[in-house]
Parts: structure tokens; sequence; C-alpha cells
């Protein structure tokens, strides 16, 4: 079930883990432990995503970033980080647009009608939400393997999941042009609590491991999803995960398309009792997500690549 070498980021199988026994789902929680630990990821194989949603959530991908940019550009929200995000000169090979709560059909076709306005989008919406719930699934399952692990109350696991918002990220990256960076985002750690990244076909994201080495990440099976903690993640486990740091190098002569689901909290966000005692004084204070969110945005030059603890840390 579990690919596993040293200095590698864990690799876990749960295609087949609701139906294993209790030995299996263990090892899975401890696989799950060492990965977040040491890298802040780990890569997950789950088979109820199939080749055929794979090939058409990324043809619409495609389609999608050939819609004009005076067009892509409508893709606003009130949440930060949550709209069309490109044209920068610092990362210019970097596009990406997102829709929020894509679980749901009316945020999906308010979506779909804004790109399209005048053509047929059911399949485009039909794709995403078949998409979307199984990664949704997917996550509320790692998440209950995750705190289980660490010995999380059964009422605190099922507030925090009860408690999760969804954004899915259409993510494009331009090949460089000559004499321009390959680099399509610099080093960095997200916001969310976990960030689920599904690659196409093109390699390009690096994750910095306990070292400070940089590890490639290849685009696997149709099946692999990259779990990545955020930082939310890393202050509401008073450290103990670590978030991931990580890059996208853009090499080649191809256009790289990837998929993002992000999950954030609503309401407070407080460290668990389970991580705090004499050795692990707390670190964080309670905080709200979304204001974490705004905060950032406007304080998008600062150099802290630790922003939760700039924010929130005690």
């Amino acid at each position: 079930m579990v690919c596993e070498a040293k200095g590698k980021v864990p690799i876990i199988d749960l295609s087949k883990i609701e139906g294993s026994g209790r030995e299996e789902w263990e090892l899975a929680c401890k696989e799950m432990r060492v990965g977040l630990e040491e890298f802040g990821c780990f890569s997950v194989v789950y088979d109820k995503v199939s080749l055929e949603l794979h090939n058409s959530i990324f043809e619409a991908t495609k389609e999608l970033f050939h819609v004009p940019i005076e067009t892509r550009l409508k893709n606003t929200s009130e949440k930060p980080y949550h709209g069309y995000f490109g044209g920068f000169s610092a990362i210019p090979l970097y596009e990406s647009m997102g829709i929020d709560n894509p679980i749901q059909p009316q945020p999906t076709q308010s979506f779909a009608n804004l790109m399209w306005p005048t053509a047929e989008n059911n399949h485009f919406c039909e794709t995403v939400q078949r998409f979307s719930t199984l990664l949704v699934k997917l996550e509320k399952m790692v998440t209950k393997m995750v705190l289980e692990s660490y010995g999380v109350s059964k009422a605190v696991s099922e507030s925090n999941m009860e408690s999760t918002n969804y954004l899915l990220r259409f993510l494009k990256y331009r090949v460089p042009e000559k004499d321009e960076t390959d680099v399509g985002l610099h080093c960095h750690t997200d916001l969310t609590f976990f960030s689920i990244i599904h690659q196409h076909l093109i390699s390009g994201l690096q994750v910095l491991s306990p070292d400070d080495e940089w590890i490639d990440i290849h685009p696997s099976p149709h099946c692999s999803f990259m779990f990545m903690a955020g930082d939310a993640l890393m202050a509401w486990s008073n450290e103990r995960i670590r978030s991931c740091r990580h890059r996208v190098i853009i090499k080649g002569e191809e256009t790289r398309y990837s998929i993002g689901m992000f999950s954030f909290k609503s309401g407070t966000i407080a460290v668990a009792e389970e991580f705090v005692d004499d050795a692990n004084p707390l670190r964080y204070k309670p905080f709200n997500h979304y204001d974490f969110l705004t905060y950032d945005k406007t304080r998008a030059a600062h150099q802290n690549i630790s922003r939760i603890k700039e924010y929130c840390g005690i």
C-alpha cells in the first residue's frame, strides 16, 4: 500500500483503504504523519478518479484558458486569492482562475456562464462537479486519518471537517520566452489548511526537503494527488506538522497545466489541545482563516516566509 524510500515524499495508496482492515488504515495514517512532519506533504493514489474524468477535467482546463483575457479577468471574488491571478512581472509564466465552493451547482454554473455567456457549458459544469466531489471526499478522508493519527478527539475532528470551505483553481504555466525566467512560482508556503495538487503531463513541481534539497514531484498516474500542508494546518498543529515549502520550475517546450483544491476553515482556528504540553508550549493565538488571507494580501511584498508566525505567532 505504501511506497517508501529514504529522502523521498511518501506515496500512499488509498484506493481500497475504506474496505481494508485496521492495520492497513493505521499504517497509512502513520505514513501521512511521516510525510507531513518531514516534508509537509505526501502523495496519494486514489483510483476513484477515472482516466476518463482526469482527461475531461484537463480538457476543460485547456479550454478555459483559451477564453479571452478580458473575460478571464472577470473571475473576481471578495475573498482574497479566490479570483483570477496573473499578469505579474515577478511570475510572468503563471496564471490561474478559481471557483469558490465548486461542489455546489450554483457557483460552478455562475463561473461557466461568466466564461461562456453565449455558449453551452453543461459539460464543463458536470465535469467540475464530478471531479470536485471526489476530491472533497478524498480530502475529508485524509483529514480524518491525519487527525486520528494525532489522537485528536472525534468531536474536534468532526467540527474541523464541518467548518471546511473549498476553492478549486485551474493553473497554467506557459513556456518561458527567450531570456525569460523559468520560475513558474517562487519558493513559498500556501495559506491553506490543505492544498491538493493534481498534475497533468509536464513536470515542474518541487518541494523542499528537511535538508534544503529540492525534490522533483513528477506527474504520475491519473489518480495521483499531492497533499501539501498549508500555514493554517501548521499553526493548528502547533508546528507538529511542517508547512510545505514548494516552487514550480518550467522546463521544456509545452504549457504546463495543473489543478488545485484548496481548503480553508470558517470561524476561528485554535491550536488543538492535543498538541500543547510542557515540552510544546502554545505557539499561536486563535485566528480567523479569511482574516489571515486579507492580512497577507495587504502585505504581499513582505519577505517573511513564515507569514502565519508574523500574523498570530506567540
